[in-house]
């Protein structure tokens, strides 16, 4: 709102008014201000009448879309934060059947490897203060026609992208213009995938970065435990192929853990030397780091919209004979408060970012997803999986809060 201020000008006229002999210059000036005001009021009232008339009937494209303004900084919407909120049951859901997707592994399609209860596929995120908008595959496709889509990640990552995949084919008729660019099959150690949506010159990729920084050999003379190196200040050797995305999508997490890394022999490097004392918290932030320089310095914000996605809960229970006990519903709202400290270094490392990036918080949502995950109903049974999710699923509403962004700002809407 305007701050209105009386100009000396005002007050030397408005101090006239006593003067008996300044009264004909009054005469004058009121004379001429009142053709004045003949004159242009009219016009002045259509072109008023004219941006009302266009404000109403021409909303803008946000407003089209729930109105609300995108702050990249926190993940969150100007009028409302996305990732608080509840999971509501919806019959409409789920938006594809993973059987009908060829996209999709056989070790997340729960149903097909005998889950009996359905009501896993039954539950859309309700935001508390305003509502993601109901996915439309055609306005979606149409969006992205044209566009590169890359995710970036470990196993979670590329769960996301055959959602992504699965939920766009819905919107294709003709499913042989859509297809693996190099044909191969969905494996757990494939470094690359591509599909291909040639109607819409439209390609969704994922590459395979668990770390997002580089591995490398074991020292010629370390340590005898020593088997590999994560070398922290190097970014993955295949980012190159990232830089020309419109949409990258980033994850790590699930690799950062004793198991994977110390268990298995492999320590970390950083400025040429090793470091066999620095603890797995230090170094995920280095290696943090070390790609938000890489995004910093390489990648062209006006070019390419750019997210990175939280830590995924798991479920494990290790105080039951039943290690991974998958339940039918959602778990309670006083059980679904869920923080990771890897979270936490993520929201550290981005605020010093200068590239905008878009934080996906979705470790608190996915908390309560108890009952979503793959379980016993995967490709080996034997063995029950309490980290990744069936599909369809939870990363179907991860992609819905992608495409919700991608929509919803101006600054964030493809060009």
């Amino acid at each position: 709102m305007s701050n209105f201020r009386r100009s000396a000008s005002l007050n030397r006229r408005t101090s006239a008014f006593g003067i008996p002999k300044g009264l004909p210059q009054w005469d004058h000036w009121a004379s001429q201000n009142f053709y004045i005001l003949v004159t242009v009021g009219p016009l002045i009232t259509f072109i008023l009448a004219i941006s009302c008339g266009y404000f109403y009937f021409f909303p803008k494209l946000g407003q089209a879309f729930q109105g609300y303004s995108t702050s990249r900084a926190n993940g969150s919407t100007g009028s409302c934060d996305v990732f608080s909120g509840s999971w509501v049951l919806d019959d409409s859901y789920p938006l594809y059947n993973s059987s009908n997707c060829p996209f999709v592994e056989r070790g997340f399609n729960c149903l097909a490897n005998g889950r009996k209860d359905s009501d896993y596929l039954k539950w859309r995120w309700k935001p508390k203060h305003c509502n993601i908008p109901r996915f439309n595959v055609s306005d979606t496709l149409e969006m992205l026609r044209g566009k590169r889509i890359s995710f970036v990640g470990d196993s979670m990552s590329r769960t996301q992208w055959e959602s992504m995949v699965c939920l766009l084919m819905t919107g294709v008729e003709d499913k042989k213009y859509v297809y693996e660019v190099n044909g191969n099959k969905i494996t757990k150690t494939t470094r690359y995938l591509g599909v291909r949506f040639s109607s819409f010159n439209l390609t969704v990729e994922f590459f395979r970065s668990v770390f997002l920084v580089q591995t490398g050999l074991a020292p010629q003379h370390g340590p005898k435990r020593v088997k590999s190196t994560l070398i922290l200040d190097k970014l993955d050797e295949i980012s190159k192929e990232w830089t020309n995305s419109d949409v990258l999508i980033f994850n790590t997490g699930h690799w950062w853990v004793p198991s994977k890394l110390f268990q298995a022999g492999c320590y970390f490097q950083f400025g040429g030397s090793l470091r066999l004392g620095m603890s797995i918290a230090t170094a995920f932030k280095i290696a943090l780091t070390t790609w938000a320089s890489w995004v910093d310095t390489t990648i062209k914000a006006k070019k390419t919209n750019i997210f990175f996605r939280t830590f995924e809960p798991s479920h494990w229970s290790y105080q039951s004979h039943a290690p991974c006990n998958v339940t039918q519903f959602p778990m309670s709202d006083s059980q679904g408060n869920y923080q990771s400290p890897f979270s936490d270094t993520i929201a550290d490392v981005m605020k010093n970012m200068t590239a905008p990036v878009t934080i996906l918080q979705i470790t608190s949502m996915s908390a309560f997803r108890s009952d979503a995950h793959v379980g016993i109903w995967n490709d080996h049974q034997a063995v029950a999986d309490c980290s990744h999710w069936c599909l369809p699923g939870v990363p179907d509403m991860w992609n819905e809060i992608v495409l919700f962004y991608l929509f919803s700002n101006s600054e964030l809407a493809l060009q």
